[in-house]
Formats: structure tokens, C-alpha cells, sequence
């Protein structure tokens, strides 16, 4: 096989089983435990991270061993670790992960923005890397007919190493985005929203964009991967590699207000996190766009509840009744 293939060639269905190719070097099994490996990595971070947090408690009234204070519905935290404080081991590589504790007594030097970059990483692993399933075991499926052909084929893990650059570049400029949210007293010690005009201004800014042209762009090149690389095939690492980069940035097109989102429900809100995987996952899986405008339809009613809510609450009649 050359740099490029006829694709036609490509996208005939494979048939039988590789021959004399080790279990573990083939582009589907490959591809699979690199999925399954980089986000459980990325939620176990996330959960000592919550834990750790959790046990240590928050200033100004953040009670230990409690997870509430994070977000709406990270009750659930509690109720699934029965709220018992870390020790041992585990409360030793929590408060690794976890200092200097961004949010808690230390500024945003370079080691905080460092730790909130890992934070927003490991988000990227655990929250889109699940999502991009699916067109990474696109390829897997084009590399192993294309391997059952004795033909040169590069490994997944170019095309994940792409695909995760992106997001892992997303992550530096959200921990600074996060660093001047919390100077700007918007983000409370528990990295959680101060503000409910502000979630109400997130959600509408989310829903907003659910509605661009940009996003209906991106989310269409994701629902699609087989075209995409049948007609840009390469046997060749660098030009999967890049072909890796540019499905990240159809998935940061797609993704980036819902990834925001946390600001508003709770950077470290884990509940939120898995559901906005679900959303996000159910987005690239679908045929068209509807899902995508239902979602912006959703967006944009709680941020108007929340906008309504805080403006009724600090009304004057309100306050005077």
C-alpha cells in the first residue's frame, strides 16, 4: 500500500481474520483499549480529584467529606462513596493530584494553571475521547481490511494522538479561562458557579450556538468519518496523525460551548460531566441536526430560568414581601 489508496478498495467489507498478526497490534483492538484506557484514566484523575476535595472541605463553609458543594446533583458523589473521607494510599495521591489547590488557599502561578490544565485534560480523556469512539474505530475498521490485504497501515494511536493534541490544547486555554473566572470572583472555592446570571448567561450562550452554522458544520463531519478517511486514506503516521488533528478540531467545533457548560453546573461537577458525554456521544451518533437544535432548545429555557429566577429573587417587591 502507498501513502494513498483507492478508497473504493478500502470500503469493501473485511473478510475472515488477520493472519499472522499479533492480537495486540491489530488496529481495532488497538483502538479499543486506547479508548478504554485514556478515559478511565481520565475519570479515575477526576474522582480522586472530587474525593480529595471533598475530604479536605472548601473555605467559607464547605463541609469535609461532602461533595454537594461542587454542583447541582453531585449529591450523587456522596450517596456512591458514603461520604467517607480518603485515607491512606488514596488520600496521598488525592492530595498529590490536587495541590496546590487551585481555589483554595494558593494564587494561579504556573504550577496552579499547570494543575487546572491536567484537570481540564483529564475532563478532555473522560468527557470527549468516548465521544470520538466511533470514528476512531472508523478507522480501526479501514486499517484492519486494509491490514487483511497485507497492505501498510498506521497504527490508531497516531490518529488518537491528533485527536487528543487538540483537546489537551483546549484544556490550557480553559484553565486560564478558569484562572480569570475565579480573579473575577465568578467561580467560588469549590470551582463551582457564584453566580446564577452567570450559569443563566453560559446555558444561553450555549444554546445560542447550538443553532450556528459553525456548529452544524462540525457536528455533520462528525457524524461522518468513513467518508472522511476513505478520501484522505495514508498509510503514512505524520498524515494520520494529521488526519487525527483535524477530526479534534471538527470535534472542538462541535463541542466547545457544552464543554464550557461546567462553568455554569461546576467545573469539577463529575455528574455533570458524564452527562454531557452521554449528550455529546448521542450528538456524533445521530443522522442530522434535530438532536443538536433540541439541545440548544433545552439550553437556552434553563438558562432563562436561571436569569428569571435570580432577577425575581433580588427584586424589590420580592425582597419586601
Amino acid at each position: 500500500m502507498t501513502d494513498t489508496a483507492d478508497p473504493s478498495r478500502l470500503a469493501d467489507p473485511p473478510s475472515g481474520r488477520p493472519s499472522g498478526v499479533p492480537l495486540l497490534a491489530r488496529p481495532i483492538v488497538v483502538a479499543l483499549a486506547c479508548l478504554v484506557v485514556l478515559a478511565g484514566l481520565g475519570w479515575v484523575y477526576l474522582g480522586l480529584m472530587v474525593a480529595g476535595m471533598a475530604s479536605a472541605g472548601t473555605p467559607g463553609g464547605g463541609m469535609a467529606g461532602s461533595a454537594a458543594a461542587m454542583g447541582p446533583g453531585m449529591g450523587l458523589f456522596d450517596l456512591v462513596t458514603g461520604g467517607v473521607p480518603l485515607d491512606g494510599f488514596a488520600k496521598a495521591l488525592a492530595d498529590a493530584i490536587c495541590s496546590p489547590r487551585f481555589g483554595h488557599q494558593a494564587g494561579f502561578g504556573v504550577a496552579g494553571i499547570a494543575t487546572l490544565a491536567g484537570m481540564w485534560a483529564a475532563m478532555a480523556l473522560a468527557m470527549m475521547l468516548p465521544t470520538a469512539g466511533p470514528m476512531i474505530l472508523a478507522y480501526a475498521e479501514i486499517a484492519a481490511t486494509a491490514e487483511r490485504r497485507g497492505e501498510a497501515v498506521a497504527s490508531p494511536v497516531a490518529l488518537i494522538a491528533g485527536y487528543a493534541g487538540v483537546w489537551l490544547a483546549f484544556a490550557l486555554v480553559a484553565a486560564a479561562l478558569q484562572a480569570a473566572l475565579t480573579r473575577a470572583a465568578l467561580l467560588d472555592p469549590a470551582m463551582a458557579s457564584a453566580s446564577p446570571l452567570f450559569s443563566g448567561a453560559v446555558f444561553i450562550g450555549a444554546g445560542v450556538y447550538q443553532f450556528s452554522p459553525l456548529k452544524f458544520a462540525c457536528v455533520t463531519r462528525c457524524q461522518r468519518p468513513f467518508p472522511f478517511f476513505l478520501l484522505r486514506w495514508s498509510s503514512a503516521t505524520a498524515a494520520v496523525f494529521r488526519l487525527g488533528v483535524r477530526q479534534g478540531l471538527f470535534c472542538l467545533g462541535c463541542c466547545w460551548a457544552m464543554m464550557l457548560v461546567m462553568f455554569a453546573v461546576g467545573v469539577m461537577n463529575v455528574v455533570w460531566m458524564a452527562l454531557l458525554g452521554l449528550v455529546m456521544g448521542a450528538e456524533k451518533i445521530a443522522v442530522t441536526t434535530r438532536f443538536s437544535k433540541a439541545i440548544g432548545v433545552v439550553f437556552l429555557a434553563v438558562g432563562a430560568w436561571m436569569i428569571g429566577d435570580a432577577v425575581v429573587v433580588h427584586w424589590p417587591l420580592a425582597r419586601a414581601g
